[in-house]
C-alpha cells in the first residue's frame, strides 16, 4: 500500500490505533529511503489526523454559530463592526446580543451554542457596515449606499456548526454558510 493511500485511509477511518499504523508505515519508508515529496506530505497529513485521534464520537463538530467580517474594500478583516444578533419570535425579532468585531474581524465568543431543539429557529444578523466604513475613512455618499446589512437565516439541524461570514465594501456585500 502506498503511503498516500494509507494516509487517506487513516483520514476516513479515524481509528484509535491509527497513530501506530501510520508510524510503522513512516518508519518503513524512512528505512528504505523510498520517500518522495507527495508521500512525505501525505504521511504528515495522516499523522496529523491520527494525532487528533480518538474515535469518531470524539471528533464531533463543535456545535455553534459564528461570524466574521471581511472588508473587501481595504482587503483586511473588518475590525470594529457592530453586529446585532436576533432570534425570530412570532412576527418579530428579539435582540439576543450585540457584539463588536475584533482585529481579526470576528467576535470573541460564538454567538450561540447550537445544542438541542431550543437553538433551532430563524435568526438575523445585522452588520453596521456604513459606521465601520466611516470610521476607516472610506468615501461614502450621504446617505450611504449600504448602511446596514441584515442577514436572515435558519438553524435547522442540532449539533451543527453554522458560520455566517460577511464580505463587504461600501457598495456590495455577500454571505454564505461557511465552515
Amino acid at each position: 500500500m502506498e503511503l498516500f493511500d494509507l494516509s487517506r485511509e487513516l483520514t476516513f477511518r479515524r481509528l484509535s490505533g491509527a497513530k501506530a499504523v501510520a508510524t510503522a508505515a513512516w518508519e518503513t519508508l524512512m528505512s528504505t529511503n523510498a520517500i518522495g515529496r507527495r508521500d512525505l506530505l501525505a504521511t504528515g497529513a495522516g499523522l496529523a489526523v491520527a494525532a487528533a485521534g480518538g474515535s469518531a464520537a470524539e471528533a464531533q463538530v463543535k456545535s455553534r454559530l459564528t461570524t466574521h467580517v471581511l472588508d473587501t474594500y481595504s482587503g483586511i478583516p473588518g475590525e470594529g463592526v457592530m453586529i446585532e444578533f436576533f432570534k425570530r419570535d412570532g412576527d418579530n425579532y428579539a435582540l439576543l446580543k450585540s457584539e463588536v468585531t475584533n482585529r481579526d474581524g470576528r467576535v470573541g465568543e460564538p454567538l450561540l451554542p447550537v445544542e438541542g431543539a431550543a437553538s433551532l429557529g430563524q435568526y438575523r444578523l445585522v452588520f453596521h457596515v456604513a459606521d465601520y466604513f466611516r470610521k476607516i475613512g472610506a468615501p461614502l455618499p450621504d446617505p450611504p449606499f449600504i448602511d446596514r446589512v441584515s442577514v436572515d437565516f435558519a438553524i435547522y439541524e442540532e449539533k451543527q456548526h453554522y458560520h455566517v461570514p460577511l464580505l463587504c465594501s461600501p457598495w456590495s456585500y455577500t454571505t454564505y454558510r461557511g465552515s
